[in-house]
């Protein structure tokens, strides 16, 4: 080897060396919780509450082929004194999956179902998360007992009840979406909420393979919304075969809670990131509803949207019709092994706060695919209000 070709090695060599020490192997925000690639543990359905005295709970499930998911899944609870700075894991509750945490009458509600495709339930924490009550039957958080589905959707009060969206699970078929049902639950404000007799449940919306022209293939993980009108709406993701587009789908539910029906010519709506799992909330503030979203940017048009996640995007609206999107918060350049998912996220003041159910790369490499989370990480969007008047090309 000639002197020159040995500089250049030397050279390249140091420049890979540079590059790999300045690759992040850590993801972006402050982790909570982490399970390494390996283990065949994946992090799923990130819950977030803010407690009475202003601390934090989040919480998280396992699922993959090294778990109990599908025999009786396992939740843990952390808590944060410090604004989300840091974080301490305080509970394991067995026999709690797809689970929302919120803070209702001075007590902490964690509501989902007990495995993969199981009961309805809810348990009720009186010391801040520590301890949990156990839903083994209809007086003590048993709502609805069969194969149900869900994540971590939000509660909503509205005309004196408090409203949850759920899908039923049991159809003519048991193909992932085809089985998927939408529904809406509801109780009386100042109710029992671990009595099941005080939950009303709608009608369940199936599976209809003739929407969207026949290329409809499920809708799940709804959201209770009021409309501004007052209405209350069930919005859910969408899962259709078409490139280039993602839907929201909505749902209306009578006022006395026991009615959903849905117009296919005018239920669908254009709704960025609407293939994979959203929140959304409404600001009183701003007068506008808002959600965070994995936005398909262009160069990815022509994938298949529900794989998309990389990117996840502040979007706004007025009318729930007509969305806005106001500014990239997290974001990768490889969709494979990156993905920023199943957002949960509050108001907190002037900013929003949010946990991501988070596909990033450790010291041991990337992780196993942008769906297989090995983190959940904690975030914040410092004065989002200002962002209103701001849009993304």
């Amino acid at each position: 080897m000639n002197t020159r070709k040995f500089l250049f090695l030397i050279i390249s060599l140091c420049i890979i060396s540079v590059v790999q020490s300045q690759t992040p192997t850590t993801p972006p925000g402050t982790i909570v919780s982490h399970r390494p690639k390996d283990t065949g543990i994946y992090i799923g359905s990130p819950g977030l509450c803010i407690l009475p005295d202003g601390s934090y709970l989040a919480s998280h499930d396992e699922f993959g082929p090294k778990t109990s998911e599908f025999r009786s899944a396992k939740t843990f609870i952390f808590h944060s004194k410090d604004k989300g700075n840091t974080w301490q894991k305080i509970a394991k509750i067995d026999g709690q999956f797809w689970s929302n945490l919120f803070v209702h009458n001075g007590a902490v509600y964690i509501m989902g179902t007990h495995k993969h495709h199981g009961n309805f339930i809810v348990r009720r924490s009186d010391d801040g998360g520590h301890t949990w009550t156990i839903p083994y039957d209809s007086q003590n958080g048993l709502i609805l007992e069969g194969e149900y589905h869900t994540a971590p959707m939000p509660v909503v009060i509205h005309k004196g009840r408090i409203w949850r969206a759920v899908e039923y699970a049991t159809a003519p078929w048991t193909e992932w979406g085809k089985r998927y049902s939408a529904l809406m639950v509801s109780a009386p404000v100042n109710a029992d909420l671990l009595q099941a007799k005080n939950w009303r449940r709608t009608n369940h919306l199936m599976y209809d393979s003739t929407y969207l022209e026949g290329h409809f293939n499920a809708w799940l993980e709804g959201n209770a919304v009021v409309s501004p009108h007052g209405e209350m709406l069930d919005i859910l993701r969408v899962d259709a075969s078409i490139k280039g587009e993602e839907y929201a789908a909505i749902v209306k539910i009578s006022k006395n809670g026991k009615k959903a029906t849905f117009d296919p010519q005018s239920g669908f709506i254009k709704f960025p990131g609407g293939s994979k799992k959203f929140a959304i909330r409404y600001d009183e503030i701003t007068k506008r509803y808002w959600t965070l979203t994995n936005y398909v940017k262009p160069e990815f048009k022509q994938r298949t949207p529900s794989s998309i996640r990389n990117t996840l995007v502040l979007c706004s609206s007025t009318d729930l019709k007509e969305w806005t999107l106001h500014k990239v918060i997290l974001d990768h350049p490889d969709t494979k092994k990156h993905g920023f998912q199943y957002v949960e996220w509050l108001f907190e003041g002037n900013d929003i706060i949010f946990l991501s159910r988070t596909a990033y790369d450790e010291k041991s490499g990337q992780a196993n695919n942008n769906h297989d989370a090995n983190f959940l990480t904690f975030h914040r969007i410092k004065d989002f209000r200002d962002l209103a008047s701001v849009r993304i090309e």
